[in-house]
């Protein structure tokens, strides 16, 4: 006798921006909502200021080593938001009309800048994002802004979505925020999702989707043991109308890849055209006499300055080259950030090194100075050149330790406009933090790792042109009515800023119309809930729906 099934209204494939803010909506609309989230679920009082292994940060993140680039991500409920670092700046104007390498706009007509700012504004109100004060910015922020005002620049507090009236400076955001000051997921959309009946299961790895006679999803996946990823304890399948695939921009066109032989053919722009955003690190080792004597600036005593990057996350970007009217390739953020210990030490290299750059003698005289080193975090214009190869068997990677380290299909040969965008970058905040002696500055090497990001974008790309986007405007995917991708993986191309306002904003965009292709399926479900409360008051926001689909 054969064992039923499950079924749910809607399936959502990962916690973070893209997948909590569907599973919210809907589930508040009156939809049964299930969420499958492949990492943990760790509560505030979970997250652990320890980078050992086994701790909370290493059980949160998700590092995939690549051909020629490596994906740091968050692997836990909430993704992203929990390991993010709650910038949360706009995407530029001129990013929406870029061209890249497909000689057109990558981006749909139906979505600009001026389209996309009502979107925004739901976010601000939801995650509670301010700009912050100069009173709010960490030392590393202040050295910044004063080392661009001393060379002939500008910079700016950045957008955030933290309550500074929580926040205690204790520098561990990237390993979750204990505190509930950040604006993780885990406090505003995620409860509210739990409040309308969603249910979130973590340690649940979706492997692949099949498709039942009448139409609907059967998502295939194994149950992950809670301390060696590398283990499964058990497997299922779920039915569902709907599927959302959020599961970030490493795995969702996995998933999709593996699921192909089962559904049939997928857009040709599923795991194509990856972007990392463009990213790329520098480490300067500042001279702290002369950050005295030209800047006038000293860390002061006490164990919250025994290093340049105490504090919060970054506070303060140098937005001169966010300038439309520049080339493309040309254009490019600067951010103060905090690495922490372990591969920003390892990767960074010595400046003027006579022998190896990233080991030997040279290496060890600047971990020494480890305290006076300042990180700045460049997003540029690459060419979205990674493509993914075939599937793994399991996962999104071939697991290598029991938490954290993966290898991942992901090939990424960067061109000649990507250099171009890089070299431009480092050539800035060299000539910005060497002036006048005031530190020494080296790019990470690419050598251990290829190039690294911590923002994946594009390997399931939304688009007007099928050839080149796997999604339409509405984030369906084409020729599979009722799959709806809608994490960083969706977004056409490198921001030139931090994603994470642009995802959710995208996110909360797509969501009319998954109601409405959800309607279409026989789910009884509303649109219009209001905003989830942050630490403000969450207030209702009508929008227009986006067009409706075919036949409804």
């Amino acid at each position: 006798m054969s064992t039923a099934i499950e079924k749910t209204d809607v399936l959502v494939v990962g916690s973070g921006f893209g997948g909590a803010i569907a599973a919210y909506h809907l589930a508040a609309g009156g939809a049964k909502v299930t969420v499958l989230e492949r990492g943990p679920w760790l509560k505030s009082n979970d997250f652990e200021h320890d980078y050992k292994l086994g701790s909370s940060y290493t059980r949160a993140f998700d590092f995939v080593v690549g051909d020629g680039m490596s994906v740091l991500g968050g692997n836990c409920v909430g993704g992203g938001s929990v390991v993010y670092f709650a910038a949360m700046p706009r995407a530029p104007r001129f990013v929406f009309d870029r061209r890249g390498s497909i000689g057109r706009r990558m981006w749909p007509a139906s979505v600009s800048r001026d389209t996309l700012d009502p979107w925004y504004d739901r976010l601000e109100e939801s995650l509670s994002v301010t700009k912050q004060d100069w009173s709010d910015v960490s030392y590393a922020g202040g050295l910044w802004a004063a080392a661009c005002d001393h060379a002939g620049r500008t910079a700016n507090p950045l957008a955030v979505a933290i309550d500074n009236s929580k926040c205690v400076n204790c520098n561990w955001m990237m390993a979750g925020c204990r505190f509930e000051a950040k604006q993780s997921l885990t406090v505003n959309y995620l409860p509210a999702a739990l409040a309308h009946g969603a249910e979130i299961r973590p340690l649940h790895e979706v492997q692949h989707l099949t498709r039942t006679s009448e139409g609907n999803y059967r998502i295939h996946f194994d149950i992950i043991h809670e301390e060696d990823y590398r283990l499964r304890n058990g497997s299922g399948v779920i039915e569902a109308k709907i599927v959302v695939l959020a599961a970030g921009a490493a795995a969702t066109p996995v998933i999709l890849q593996r699921s192909e032989t089962h559904l049939g053919t997928m857009p040709h722009a599923v795991g194509r055209y990856f972007s990392g955003n463009g990213e790329r690190l520098n480490t300067a080792i500042i001279n702290e006499e002369k950050a005295a004597e030209i800047l006038g600036l000293s860390r002061g005593d006490g164990p919250a300055y025994a290093a340049n990057q105490i504090g919060k996350g970054p506070t303060v970007a140098s937005w001169d080259k966010l300038d439309g009217s520049l080339p493309e390739y040309s254009r490019y953020s600067l951010e103060q950030l905090y690495f922490p210990p372990g591969l920003g030490t390892i990767l960074a290299q010595a400046p003027d090194a006579t022998g190896p750059t990233w080991f030997g003698r040279d290496k060890k005289e600047i971990l020494k100075n480890w305290k006076s080193w300042l990180t700045i975090f460049s997003m540029t214009e690459d060419d979205n050149e990674g493509v993914f190869g075939p599937p793994p068997a399991t996962g999104n990677a071939h697991r290598i330790s029991q938490q954290m380290l993966g290898r991942g299909s992901l090939s990424y040969k960067p061109t000649r406009n990507t250099w171009h965008g890089w070299n431009q970058a480092d050539a800035e905040v060299k000539e910005i933090l060497e002036k006048d002696g005031l530190a020494k500055v080296m790019p990470w090497t690419n050598d251990l790792v290829g190039a690294y990001t911590v923002h994946p974008l594009a390997s399931c790309r939304m688009g007007d042109d099928p050839r080149t986007s796997a999604l339409d405007d509405r984030n369906e995917l084409r020729g599979h009515s009722g799959i709806f991708v809608t994490d960083g993986s969706a977004v056409p191309g490198a921001l030139t800023v931090n994603p994470a306002m642009t995802i959710a904003a995208l996110a909360e965009r797509a969501v009319p119309g998954i109601v409405q292709a959800a309607r279409h399926r026989g789910v009884p479900v509303t649109y219009g809930a209001p905003t989830p409360t942050g630490y403000k008051s969450g207030t209702k926001v009508d929008l227009p729906l986006l067009r409706t689909p075919a036949g409804v």
